[in-house]
């Protein structure tokens, strides 16, 4: 690859109803960054760019509920998204929003050039139309069942479920997300683009012209689009918040968002060219300029189908060369979901795990859901970290800069003759920017990760092998050469790791005190990166990594389970009635406090707790399922409620000779039903 390419990375604009999780991170944003890291060190003009997505119904609907404007929203987690992903070291070179000013420009302009040149159709429609809150159901406000995998949850956009994109009126069974009421068709006004006229296009540009080179999953989605046969889209919606389309007729009406949203990677562009003294049409408009959109896979069709078409209609841009789009990501065995809290979101990470950002960048790289969804687990987060990161990558790297400091005062010592091994360690030195860049070209980022480690892996074998801290005791001279060699692949590392490691490369670089212009070419062309005479960083250095103990991943994995149990309590039905009973049924029970007096649990058994309780008239043994809520220390001398005239029965060989009386608490455990203080046992309930 030439060093003097343009490239213009884009990555998808984030929505501001909510702040960043690891889905987001895999899917999205560490690929991209990885790729635009890698483009730099090469030499390349690159501008990443990225920023807020702030229109669409879902920030209104997010501002409804939590009882603020949709400005405050929007505010509120662009300031979140915009940190965390400065703290995380996303080196975006543009960070921008849709609410600016040049992107309500940008979009309008866009349109506008559309329409006049005749590209949309304009159309009176039904829509569907909540008559008690008085407007149009657009997208997000309307629920209903999938036309295509019937799932009951559908929004009005699309389905999370298949991932297929639709208009609202295709659902089965609509109903209103604003009142819950089902929705009537009422006639409205809007201007479509019509898919149908670019198929052609569409069909020789990707399945012809780029099937040997756009990854699968995409392909895959693109050709049952085309397939199924493209129709005109709607890029107007009746709603009030958004940009107001800009013709005549149009009033209360506002662009779709995801008409607008792409142009978010134009109009970010713009500013940032702005701030740069650059030109932005080169990076949008030259023929030259490779144009990449990283997104997840629910984001195909709009950047695959949609925006291609709107460019080509528009006539004055570039296409994108390539569309790589990750799958998705689960959490421990379960899908991310940001309305159930089920996630491990980036700011709260950012907190607990302070200096730690590379370890989830690369759990994230070494796991990511390039082919087929992927699962995050804390105990795999662990072990990457302890078994990969501390043990090889950094193991390696202290052993050669404490020896180096130990032996020759931080200088790097001049190296006798090589020996066939240390020619043959040099020379796979120099193949692996090679093979990593290929990797990485194919936007194979899991796979460049480990290449990369392999990198570690050979330095720590070749000090394992040659074993310096025994030989410096007889044969001083050929430690030299050991030592040197080392500082050569530690060097090479510090270069290597900077697109997968940013914090990492930059503490590297700091104990090796290395060039800070050596680049990725430079590991090959270049015999000798750290030469004899060079002084590294004095004193003990810097740890790479820290392990990472038990008692912290438990934190986080009682912390996911504290959500479970809210998230069942909150979703738990309602039982209904049971069958009526007479007033006579109810007088049979004879219910009584009593005091747990002893309890053990029943071997071999997760719930049972047998239980001595003095009921007043007696002492009785009761079995209980509370075991998985109680432990029995914790309910000795505790007052309850039991039905004591209940039949006995035998449970796990043991005769339960009654029942005590529970309830469920708001986390989904079990409490108990108990009486006012003081209360005597055997004391009636009634």
């Amino acid at each position: 690859m030439s060093s003097s390419k343009r490239y213009t990375i884009t990555a998808a604009l984030p929505y501001t109803n909510g702040p960043i999780h690891i889905g987001h991170l895999a899917g999205v944003y560490v690929p991209a960054d990885i790729y635009s890291r890698f483009l730099r060190l090469k030499g390349n003009d690159v501008a990443y760019i990225c920023g807020s997505d702030e229109h669409g119904v879902a920030i209104p609907m997010r501002a409804k509920k939590e009882g603020v404007t949709p400005t405050e929203i929007i505010d509120k987690y662009h300031a979140i998204i915009k940190q965390s992903f400065e703290d995380f070291g996303i080196s975006f070179d543009n960070y921008s929003r849709t609410s600016n000013k040049i992107h309500h420009e940008t979009a309008s302009e866009f349109f506008k050039k559309m329409y006049a040149d005749g590209e949309f159709i304009e159309e009176v429609s039904e829509q569907l139309y909540d008559a008690e809150a008085d407007q149009f159901l657009a997208d997000r406000f309307v629920i209903g069942t999938c036309p295509k995998c019937g799932n009951e949850e559908s929004y009005g956009d699309q389905c999370e479920k298949c991932g297929t994109s639709h208009n609202a009126t295709d659902l089965i069974n609509p109903k209103s997300a604003i009142t819950g009421n089902v929705p009537v068709l009422k006639q409205t006004k809007h201007w479509f683009l019509p898919l149908d006229k670019h198929e052609p296009f569409l069909r020789e540009w990707i399945l012809e012209g780029h099937k040997n080179d756009w990854k699968s999953n995409v392909l895959g989605q693109v050709k049952s689009w085309i397939d199924d046969g493209l129709r005109p889209r709607a890029v107007t919606r009746d709603l009030d918040w958004g940009i107001p389309v800009p013709v005549e007729g149009a009033e209360g009406k506002v662009l779709y968002v995801w008409f607008d949203a792409p142009i978010g990677y134009i109009s970010s562009t713009k500013e940032w060219a702005a701030r740069e003294g650059k030109n932005w049409e080169d990076y949008w408009k030259n023929e030259d300029t490779k144009l990449v959109h990283f997104i997840g896979k629910d984001n195909i069709v709009f950047h695959c189908i949609i925006f291609p078409s709107m460019l080509k209609a528009h006539g004055d841009y570039i296409l994108p060369e390539n569309v790589p789009a990750n799958e998705f990501l689960n959490l421990e065995g379960n899908k991310l979901s940001t309305s159930k809290n089920w996630a491990v979101w980036l700011h709260e990470y950012l907190e607990e795990f302070p200096g730690q950002q590379d370890v989830l960048r690369y759990t994230l790289t070494a796991n990511a859901p390039e082919n087929k969804d992927n699962d995050f687990t804390w105990k795999d987060f662990q072990a990457k970290n302890n078994n990969e990161l501390v043990a090889v990558f950094g193991n390696f790297i202290n052993r050669v800069a404490v020896l180096t400091n130990k032996y020759y005062d931080g200088v790097i010592p001049a190296p006798n003759e090589f020996t066939e091994l240390d020619e043959e360690v040099l020379e796979q030195l120099q193949q692996f920017p090679d093979i990593i860049e290929k990797s990485i070209q194919r936007y194979r980022f899991r796979e460049a990760s480990q290449e990369f480690m392999n990198l570690a892996r050979l330095g720590n074998k070749y000090l394992a092998d040659e074993e310096p801290w025994k030989l410096v005791k007889t044969d001083e001279e050929r430690v030299k050469t050991i030592m040197y060699v080392a500082l050569q692949i530690a060097t090479a590392l510090s270069v290597l790791s900077e697109p997968f490691l940013p914090f990492t490369s930059g503490k590297l670089k700091g104990i090796l005190k290395t060039d800070p212009n050596l680049g990725w070419n430079d590991i090959t062309e270049k015999d000798t990166l750290l030469p004899e005479g060079h002084k590294i960083q004095e004193g003990k250095p810097e740890l790479l990594f820290s392990k990472i103990e038990d008692k912290t991943i438990e934190a986080q994995l009682e912390k996911l389970e504290a959500t479970k149990k809210a998230n069942e309590a909150a979703n738990k039905a309602v039982e209904p009635q049971k069958d009526t009973i007479e007033f006579d049924d109810f007088t049979k029970m004879d219910i009584r406090i009593g005091t747990i007096l002893e309890a053990e649990k029943i071997a071999k058994t997760k719930k049972l707790l047998k239980l001595k309780i003095d009921v007043g008239i007696d002492v009785r043994t009761i079995v209980s399922g509370i075991a998985e809520s109680f432990s029995p220390e914790d309910v000795i001398g505790q007052q309850v409620t039991v039905l004591c005239n209940l039949a006995p029965r035998k449970i796990r060989g043991v005769e339960s000779q009654g029942m005590i009386l529970m309830t469920d608490a708001e986390d989904g455990s079990l409490a108990f039903m108990e009486p006012q203080k003081d209360t005597k046992n055997g004391e009636q309930v009634s």
